[in-house]
C-alpha cells in the first residue's frame, strides 16, 4: 500500500519513478506546484466537453448540468483546457505566492 504523501522521501521513489502500484495516484495531490490556475466562465461555456477530453490529468469534472469544475488538487496548470476551449470559457491566471 502506498505511503501517505507526507511520509514519502526521495529514497522511497523507484528509479525513473515507475508506478508499481496501480491506482495510487489519487492519494497524491499533484496540483500544489502549478504556476497558473484555470478560471472558468460558465456564461461562455457551450458544454462541448473539449476541456474534459483534452485534460491530461483528468482534473476536470462534468457536472449534472453540463458545466465543469476543475479539481485543483490535481490540476497542474498546463493550460491545455484553456487552449482547446472554442469559446474562451477557460482562461489561465497566475498563481499568487
Amino acid at each position: 500500500m502506498a505511503k501517505p504523501e507526507h511520509e514519502i522521501t526521495w529514497r522511497d521513489l523507484n528509479v525513473g519513478y515507475v508506478v508499481d502500484e496501480p491506482g495510487n495516484a489519487r492519494i497524491y495531490r499533484t496540483g500544489d506546484w502549478r504556476s497558473q490556475r484555470p478560471i472558468y466562465n460558465p456564461d461562455r461555456c457551450i458544454r462541448c466537453g473539449m476541456c474534459y477530453i483534452y485534460c491530461p490529468d483528468m482534473a476536470i469534472r462534468i457536472l449534472a448540468d453540463g458545466s465543469i469544475e476543475h479539481d485543483l488538487y490535481y490540476c497542474k496548470g498546463c493550460g491545455i483546457c484553456a487552449e482547446e476551449c472554442p469559446t474562451g470559457a477557460i482562461t489561465m491566471l497566475d498563481e499568487e505566492e
